[in-house]
Protein backbone atom coordinates (compact mmCIF):
# COMPACT_ATOMS: atom_id res chain seq x y z
CA UNK A 1 0.00 0.00 0.00
CA UNK A 2 1.06 3.43 -0.82
CA UNK A 3 1.90 5.42 1.98
CA UNK A 4 0.70 9.47 2.38
CA UNK A 5 2.77 11.78 3.86
CA UNK A 6 0.46 11.96 7.35
CA UNK A 7 0.44 7.86 7.77
CA UNK A 8 4.06 7.64 7.99
CA UNK A 9 3.72 8.86 10.98
CA UNK A 10 0.26 7.54 12.42
CA UNK A 11 -0.03 5.60 15.30
CA UNK A 12 -2.97 3.60 16.59
CA UNK A 13 -4.44 3.21 20.02
CA UNK A 14 -5.07 -0.17 20.90
CA UNK A 15 -8.33 -1.57 23.17
CA UNK A 16 -8.32 -4.66 25.10
CA UNK A 17 -12.05 -6.22 24.36
CA UNK A 18 -13.26 -4.30 27.35
CA UNK A 19 -12.16 -0.51 25.57
CA UNK A 20 -9.42 -0.42 28.45
CA UNK A 21 -6.81 1.22 26.53
CA UNK A 22 -3.96 -1.57 25.98
CA UNK A 23 -1.08 0.56 23.99
CA UNK A 24 -0.43 2.38 20.79
CA UNK A 25 0.64 0.41 17.86
CA UNK A 26 1.54 1.25 14.18
CA UNK A 27 -0.87 1.83 11.48
CA UNK A 28 0.55 -0.93 9.60
CA UNK A 29 0.03 -3.31 11.84
CA UNK A 30 -3.63 -2.57 12.94
CA UNK A 31 -4.29 -2.51 9.19
CA UNK A 32 -3.17 -6.18 9.29
CA UNK A 33 -5.20 -7.01 13.10
CA UNK A 34 -8.17 -5.89 11.15
CA UNK A 35 -8.14 -7.55 8.15
CA UNK A 36 -7.10 -10.61 10.42
CA UNK A 37 -10.45 -10.34 11.85
CA UNK A 38 -9.00 -9.29 15.26
CA UNK A 39 -9.38 -6.12 16.00
CA UNK A 40 -12.71 -3.94 14.73
CA UNK A 41 -12.39 -0.38 13.92
CA UNK A 42 -13.78 2.28 16.20
CA UNK A 43 -12.54 5.10 15.17
CA UNK A 44 -10.09 6.11 11.53
CA UNK A 45 -8.33 9.24 10.65
CA UNK A 46 -9.50 11.07 7.84
CA UNK A 47 -6.33 10.06 5.50
CA UNK A 48 -6.52 7.03 3.59
CA UNK A 49 -3.96 3.89 2.35
CA UNK A 50 -4.80 2.89 -1.24
CA UNK A 51 -3.82 -0.41 -2.68
CA UNK A 52 -4.53 -1.42 -6.39
CA UNK A 53 -7.96 -2.66 -5.82
CA UNK A 54 -9.01 -0.82 -2.03
CA UNK A 55 -8.84 2.08 -0.75
CA UNK A 56 -8.84 2.15 3.39
CA UNK A 57 -9.05 4.93 5.72
CA UNK A 58 -6.12 4.47 8.53
CA UNK A 59 -7.31 3.19 11.95
CA UNK A 60 -6.87 5.59 14.76
CA UNK A 61 -8.46 3.38 17.47
CA UNK A 62 -9.04 -0.54 17.41
CA UNK A 63 -10.16 -2.59 19.88
CA UNK A 64 -9.07 -6.57 19.96
CA UNK A 65 -12.64 -8.58 19.75
CA UNK A 66 -11.34 -10.52 22.73
CA UNK A 67 -10.30 -9.76 26.38
CA UNK A 68 -6.28 -10.41 26.99
CA UNK A 69 -5.29 -10.35 30.35
CA UNK A 70 -2.66 -7.00 30.13
CA UNK A 71 0.67 -6.86 30.95
CA UNK A 72 1.22 -4.81 33.93
CA UNK A 73 4.11 -2.78 33.56
CA UNK A 74 5.11 -0.34 35.89
CA UNK A 75 7.34 3.74 34.86
CA UNK A 76 10.70 2.87 35.49
CA UNK A 77 12.11 4.92 38.40
CA UNK A 78 14.88 6.99 36.74
CA UNK A 79 15.80 11.06 36.38
CA UNK A 80 14.28 11.85 33.12
CA UNK A 81 10.73 10.20 34.43
CA UNK A 82 10.99 12.26 37.53
CA UNK A 83 11.71 15.67 35.70
CA UNK A 84 8.94 14.27 33.32
CA UNK A 85 6.57 13.71 35.87
CA UNK A 86 6.80 16.80 37.76
CA UNK A 87 6.87 18.46 33.83
CA UNK A 88 10.24 19.97 34.28
CA UNK A 89 9.22 22.08 36.74
CA UNK A 90 10.92 22.78 40.54
CA UNK A 91 8.32 21.18 42.93
CA UNK A 92 9.18 24.40 45.45
CA UNK A 93 9.52 27.28 43.55
CA UNK A 94 7.44 26.43 40.56
CA UNK A 95 10.07 27.54 37.74
CA UNK A 96 10.42 25.50 34.61
CA UNK A 97 13.88 24.70 33.45
CA UNK A 98 15.75 22.62 31.69
CA UNK A 99 17.10 19.14 32.36
CA UNK A 100 20.90 20.93 33.14
CA UNK A 101 19.38 23.58 35.35
CA UNK A 102 17.26 20.27 37.51
CA UNK A 103 18.03 17.80 40.09
CA UNK A 104 15.95 16.27 42.16
CA UNK A 105 15.35 16.49 46.41
CA UNK A 106 14.72 13.59 48.55
CA UNK A 107 11.34 15.24 50.62
CA UNK A 108 11.86 13.23 53.77
CA UNK A 109 16.04 13.49 53.64
CA UNK A 110 18.31 10.20 53.37
CA UNK A 111 19.51 11.35 57.02
CA UNK A 112 16.48 11.18 58.58
CA UNK A 113 14.94 7.71 57.15
CA UNK A 114 14.15 8.46 53.48
CA UNK A 115 13.81 6.31 50.68
CA UNK A 116 14.60 6.70 47.27
CA UNK A 117 11.09 6.11 45.63
CA UNK A 118 8.88 7.48 43.43
CA UNK A 119 6.91 9.20 46.76
CA UNK A 120 9.82 10.48 48.30
CA UNK A 121 11.92 12.32 45.19
CA UNK A 122 10.67 15.34 43.22
CA UNK A 123 11.73 17.57 40.77
CA UNK A 124 13.90 20.80 41.81
CA UNK A 125 16.17 23.35 40.84
CA UNK A 126 19.32 23.65 42.33
CA UNK A 127 18.94 26.82 44.45
CA UNK A 128 16.07 24.90 45.79
CA UNK A 129 17.92 22.27 46.66
CA UNK A 130 20.41 23.93 48.47
CA UNK A 131 18.46 25.92 50.57
CA UNK A 132 16.39 22.87 51.91
CA UNK A 133 19.61 20.85 52.23
CA UNK A 134 19.08 17.72 54.64
CA UNK A 135 15.98 19.62 56.34
CA UNK A 136 12.29 18.52 56.33
CA UNK A 137 10.03 20.44 54.33
CA UNK A 138 8.85 22.03 57.72
CA UNK A 139 12.22 22.64 59.07
CA UNK A 140 13.18 24.79 55.52
CA UNK A 141 9.82 26.04 55.92
CA UNK A 142 9.09 25.11 52.27
CA UNK A 143 6.03 23.83 50.88
CA UNK A 144 5.55 20.98 47.82
CA UNK A 145 3.68 22.53 44.52
CA UNK A 146 2.32 18.79 43.90
CA UNK A 147 2.72 15.71 46.38
CA UNK A 148 4.92 12.47 44.24
CA UNK A 149 3.37 9.78 43.62
CA UNK A 150 3.94 6.91 41.47
CA UNK A 151 2.93 7.20 38.00
CA UNK A 152 -0.04 4.14 37.74
CA UNK A 153 0.01 3.77 34.32
CA UNK A 154 2.86 3.65 31.81
CA UNK A 155 0.40 4.54 28.61
CA UNK A 156 -0.90 6.76 30.47
CA UNK A 157 1.82 8.63 31.57
CA UNK A 158 3.89 8.42 28.09
CA UNK A 159 0.68 10.05 26.44
CA UNK A 160 0.31 13.03 29.39
CA UNK A 161 4.31 13.92 29.10
CA UNK A 162 3.89 14.22 25.40
CA UNK A 163 0.28 15.40 25.18
CA UNK A 164 0.34 17.65 22.00
CA UNK A 165 0.80 14.74 20.06
CA UNK A 166 -2.08 13.01 21.10
CA UNK A 167 -4.80 12.59 18.62
CA UNK A 168 -8.41 14.11 19.76
CA UNK A 169 -10.42 11.35 18.89
CA UNK A 170 -8.10 9.38 21.70
CA UNK A 171 -9.41 10.88 24.18
CA UNK A 172 -12.69 10.06 24.53
CA UNK A 173 -11.03 6.19 25.32
CA UNK A 174 -8.23 8.00 27.88
CA UNK A 175 -10.26 9.47 30.04
CA UNK A 176 -12.80 7.01 31.22
CA UNK A 177 -15.80 9.66 30.33
CA UNK A 178 -17.26 7.70 27.06
CA UNK A 179 -19.36 5.04 27.41
CA UNK A 180 -17.75 2.44 26.13
CA UNK A 181 -14.81 3.21 28.49
CA UNK A 182 -13.50 1.59 31.20
CA UNK A 183 -14.64 2.53 34.66
CA UNK A 184 -11.00 2.96 35.89
CA UNK A 185 -9.91 6.27 35.73
CA UNK A 186 -6.68 6.70 34.21
CA UNK A 187 -5.57 9.93 35.29
CA UNK A 188 -4.14 10.55 38.39
CA UNK A 189 -3.20 13.70 40.57
CA UNK A 190 -0.10 14.00 42.09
Amino acid sequence: MKRGAFSSFAKVLLLNGTYEPLQIIAWERAIVLALLDKVEVIETYTEKVHSPSHSLLIPAVVKLRKYVQPKRYEVRFTRHNIYMRDHYQCQYCGRVLHPEQLTYDHVIPRSKGGKITWQNIVTCCIACNKRKGKKTLEQAGMQLRRFPARPPNPLVFLLETHGAQVPGCWNFYLNGSGQYASARNYRYAY
